[in-house]
């Protein structure tokens, strides 16, 4: 046994060393972490010892400062600023937006810059930032394979769809189905849209209340209603006042933290481990799934190839079919600056793959989990974990900013796309002809909607925990279903110059129908699970074999008369 003591500015951390294990016997504020670990005795106040002892003998204690768990004065001055921040923008663009096309595109003229980093921040999305490192952490790292995805869609979205879309002056997206394949098709790619983002809303309202605010504050799950409702309304109050305008400058401002936050943990975890190599994953963890290049089993969660599919057909099916998307490319000046917009938004999401250091720093200090909490059980709370215990006050609360910006700026996004649709597909579509109402009663009922559909997100929130899975795996089998279908319907319209109404409808019920048995094949067969990764191929495959057919059976030529 012998004592150590560590000077840290006036104060003193004296240790005892004995039996192997390293105990504190004054009371100071320090975490110790070192190669490999052992935990004092006084609970999760008392401060963790690590030590690492070289083949000279000498024994190594590093330390960094202990924040006491839970959120500091300053970490909920800096959440109470962006709130406020969200809120002013919001107010700022009222006074500004005086036309419809104002409210729901920017005029028109927006930076494709502005532009990239608001689809970016929209399609990012809380999901993802806490899915891949939580799906890397849980399952193996076979789905960092998605990013090749990225230059893929890009080439297929920026020179095939974008140009196709940018010649046309429309407002929703769905405009077009009408003009190609008759009104039928339009409504059903709106009614298709809104129940897509209305799940999707709800389940980043969930897991943003569940996953991040729960964990890092450490409150009890019964207050998860509540914060939800709080996050939602705040959200619809900025996003109902400033319009598109209002989402892609907030947009930006998130999108700038949700990065920085990333960063920032991501340079932390570094620093405090000896580098990346440190954390960077070199061996196969026992806890991991088999993750082969390609299996013909279709219950083999997730492979090299089934990671790269997926992806690509999500990135390209919701970048051709999406209105937060379409919307977007319409805001810009022309073709050009809405693919730089893209580019923006895909160079982007490859930051967010890295969050998943805070796996190498859990597997190196498991004894600086929380009691009850495990990596192979809690990967998703992970990264919200190390946030809150492990940086300082202030860089926690900008990061905690970050995390509700993901949140907010995707909801900001989908309730303004969805008051877009509600207002273009459905109430101007019905208007009597003979009706024109003035640009503030437009204004007015866009609010309105957008207003109604916020609301409804936050409702369904509360029903979304009973979906089974870890982050990918919920959003998969939830929103993904919808994704592939709704692309066929743009597909036959853009590409399929035979397309007929019949088709093109009933190949979109079928491509649906297969993706909700393949999402659910365990719960109505009671089988084994499937793998998430086809769900979208598979469906927008059968989607083409049935729309393609079945719409050249159909198709009566136009006789000149």
């Amino acid at each position: 046994s012998r004592r150590l003591r560590w000077p840290e500015h006036s104060s003193c951390c004296e240790l005892t060393w004995t039996n192997g294990r390293l105990f504190r016997s004054t009371p100071a504020k320090y975490r110790l972490i070192g190669s490999s670990s052992c935990r004092g005795p006084d609970g999760p106040r008392g401060g963790m010892a690590a030590t690492r002892v070289t083949h000279h003998g000498v024994l190594f204690v590093s330390i960094v400062n202990q924040h006491t768990p839970g959120m500091a004065p300053l970490d909920y001055g800096v959440i109470i600023a962006y709130g406020l921040g969200m809120l002013a923008v919001g107010a700022y663009y009222a006074r500004r937006t005086v036309s419809r096309e104002d409210y729901l595109l920017g005029g028109r003229q927006m930076r494709s810059s502005f532009v990239g980093l608001s689809l970016f921040a929209t399609l990012l999305s809380t999901i993802t930032y806490l899915a891949m490192p939580g799906e890397v952490i849980n399952k193996g790292p076979v789905i960092l394979w998605t990013m090749v995805a990225i230059p893929i869609a890009y080439v297929v979205v920026g020179y095939l769809l974008i140009p196709r879309f940018m010649d046309l002056r429309v407002t929703s997206a769905y405009e077009l189905l009408e003009t190609r394949l008759g009104i039928q098709v339009r409504l059903l790619a709106s009614i298709i849209f809104l129940a897509t983002r209305l799940l999707w809303m709800a389940l980043i309202i969930h897991l943003t209340a569940d996953k991040i605010i729960v964990v890092m504050f450490g409150w009890d799950p019964k207050v998860i209603p509540y914060v939800s409702v709080v996050i939602g309304l705040v959200t619809v109050v900025y996003t109902s006042m400033g319009g598109l305008r209002a989402v892609v400058l907030t947009d930006v401002i998130q999108s700038l933290i949700l990065l920085s936050g990333a960063i920032l943990s991501i340079v932390v975890i570094t620093s405090e481990m000896g580098g990346v190599s440190a954390w960077w994953p070199r061996e196969w963890s026992p806890s991991w799934d088999a993750q082969p290049v390609f299996s013909w089993d279709p219950t083999t969660r997730a492979t090299v190839l089934g990671s790269i599919v997926f992806m690509t057909v999500w990135w390209i099916c919701t970048a051709g079919s999406d209105q937060m998307a379409i919307q977007r490319y319409l805001a810009t000046r022309d073709a050009k600056a809405a693919r730089r917009a893209f580019l923006v938004t895909g160079l982007a999401n490859i930051i967010i793959t890295l969050c998943l250091a805070s796996l190498g720093f859990f597997q190196t200090h498991p004894e600086l989990l929380a009691q009850g909490m495990t990596i192979d059980q809690d990967g998703d709370k992970l990264f919200p974990f190390f946030i809150v215990r492990f940086l300082r006050p202030g860089i926690t609360g900008l990061v905690i900013a970050g995390l509700l910006a993901a949140a907010m700026s995707s909801l900001s996004s989908g309730i303004n796309s969805a008051s877009s649709v509600v207002s273009v597909d459905f109430v101007d579509r019905f208007r009597p002809p003979d009706r024109v109402d003035s640009d503030a009663a437009q204004m007015r009922r866009a609010r309105l909607i957008a207003v109604v559909s916020g609301l409804a997100a936050v409702l369904l929130s509360t029903v979304m925990g009973g979906v089974t899975g870890n982050i990918m795996e919920v959003t998969v089998r939830t929103n993904h279903i919808f994704v592939a279908p709704l692309f066929g319907l743009f597909f036959m319209a853009l590409f399929v110059p035979f397309a007929t109404t019949v088709g093109t409808i009933v190949g979109a019920v079928a491509g649906c129908a297969v993706a909700v048995v393949i999402a659910y094949w365990d719960l109505i067969t009671g089988g084994a699970t499937l793998s998430f990764q086809w769900i979208s191929l598979i469906s927008l495959t059968v989607n083409m074999a049935v729309a393609i057919p079945l719409s050249a059976a159909t198709y009566k030529p136009r006789t000149s008369s």
